[in-house]
């Protein structure tokens, strides 16, 4: 029973930054109906500059805040200099683009800071506290999910509850109408890119420290566990992606803990099939009418 309650926190703590992660795949969707396969070579670009800066000056919280500043300003780089000039008459050609950026962005990575890896502090203990003899989360556990809280409830009342939210969704899914009516479509696909790319760099900065460390590559498994968790609750919904997330954290959890980490991949690799094969939309996508 011990066991099973500790892989329950434990899955949660793994599913809280799958979550943040698959929430700026959900950003990047609705601002540019485009998924951003290059998202975790960007989070990865944003970790080194972190990375830098903490090293420079100590303080982990100064470079989680470059992290921050680096992520937003590398996603709105991306849509002005790079997918703005994307044919997206096909849904195919921004996935080349993305994954071209993903070569890309980690072959400079490994050129300016080479391929070993990197220890990467964190600002709270990961020993796990213990109550009535049974060990639970750890302190910097609880610091992901206030982090991942935060950045939640701020997306939902940003996109719900705000103007700019409302003229980001509505670039998004219809650019033309939103033109005429005098909305700033250029300038809100690039806010979504900036948001969405803050996001995943905050999402990076949460989980880098608990892997081997810091690498060009990185981000390589997290995207795929991340991507699977937006696919399960649906691109189109936030509340999936959240949800989406702590499922597949659980999944990972018990998986490792009662078959063997060899297997966690082919899991959540057989997740997203059986997603893909029963529900496309996500378990969580909003039901659609057609007339006929």
């Amino acid at each position: 029973m011990d066991r099973f309650l500790f892989l329950i926190l434990d899955g949660l703590s793994r599913g809280a930054v799958y979550a943040a992660f698959a929430l700026a795949l959900v950003l990047i969707w609705r601002a540019a109906r485009i998924v951003n396969f290059a998202q975790g070579a960007m989070a990865v670009a944003a970790a080194y500059v972190a990375y830098a800066i903490s090293t420079a000056t100590g303080s982990y919280w100064l470079g989680l805040l470059g992290a921050l500043v680096a992520g937003v300003l590398l996603g709105a780089l991306v849509d002005v200099a790079v997918m703005r000039f994307v044919d997206h008459r096909s849904p195919l050609n921004p996935v080349i683009v993305a994954l071209g950026l993903v070569l890309l962005i980690q072959a400079v990575l490994g050129m300016v800071y080479g391929n070993e890896f990197r220890p990467v502090g964190t600002p709270l203990r990961r020993d796990a506290l213990t109550l009535g003899g049974v060990a639970v989360l750890s302190p910097y556990d609880l610091f992901v999910f206030a982090a991942v809280a935060v950045v939640v409830v701020a997306l939902a009342w940003t996109f719900t509850r705000t103007a700019v939210g409302l003229r980001m969704r509505a670039a998004a899914f219809a650019p033309e109408v939103s033109r005429l009516l005098g909305v700033n479509v250029g300038g809100m696909l690039t806010l979504g890119w900036a948001l969405a790319s803050g996001v995943g760099a905050l999402a990076g900065m949460l989980v880098i420290p608990t892997e081997l460390g810091l690498h060009p590559h990185a981000m390589d498994l997290v995207f795929v566990s991340a991507f699977t968790a937006a696919v399960v609750g649906g691109l189109d919904s936030p509340p999936g992606a959240v949800i989406g997330g702590l499922a597949v954290g659980l999944l990972l959890s018990y998986v490792s803990g009662y078959a063997g980490g060899d297997l966690t991949s082919p899991a959540v690799l057989v997740l997203l099939l059986a997603v893909l094969l029963v529900r496309p939309g996500g378990l969580f996508a909003p039901v659609t009418t057609r007339r006929v």
